[in-house]
């Protein structure tokens, strides 16, 4: 991560208990240092435990990182990284349209058979990620089912929880593939 970088995501993480007088041990390794472990280790789609030695231990990568998912902190850190960018970018905050589109992805024979399936429209076995954009393109939500599940039924699923989080969301662009009755 580069120092420009840093230096935005910086403020938006928490600071750490004993940093602000609450208590507890200090931390062994800096926020910094376990970002770019979980950036390298999704980059490069590794597993925890190949973690390169520049990196701290990838138990302590995987601890950090389990505590800001199940706080929400990744989630947080992502919504408002993007409205950061639709400012620079002159837009509200809070998106009023997006497009709703679905990729079919072979999945590894480790992966469980109940989360995988057979897209007979594009011969894949695996799973289908179901994505909804902002109209800049940024993330708004994300639905992984089985490769079997067709993207109306994946976008019946998806567009309600966006429609919750986004209020503005009045219009969703979709192709050939939504066609049928979708309400929502």
């Amino acid at each position: 991560m580069s120092d420009a970088e840093w230096a935005v995501v910086r403020d938006l993480l928490p600071v750490p208990g004993w940093l602000s007088g609450r208590g507890g041990r200090p931390e062994g390794y800096c926020h910094r240092q376990m970002i770019d472990a979980v950036r390298y280790l999704v980059d490069n789609g590794i597993k925890w435990r190949a973690m390169p030695a520049d990196f701290p231990p990838w138990p302590r990568v995987y601890a950090f990182f389990a505590r800001w998912r199940d706080t929400g902190l990744v989630t947080e850190l992502h919504d408002r990284l993007r409205e950061a960018v639709r400012a620079v970018e002159g837009r509200s905050t809070e998106p009023s349209a997006g497009v709703v589109d679905s990729q079919s992805v072979k999945a590894d024979a480790t992966v469980t058979l109940g989360s995988r399936g057979f897209d007979a429209g594009k011969k894949i076995n695996g799973r289908k990620r179901h994505l909804l954009t902002d109209t800049l393109g940024l993330l708004l939500a994300v639905l992984v089912t089985p490769a079997s599940v067709t993207d109306r039924d994946g976008a019946r699923s998806l567009l309600p929880t966006a429609a919750g989080r986004f209020r503005r969301l009045a219009r969703v662009w979709a192709d050939g593939g939504y066609t049928g009755h979708l309400t929502v």
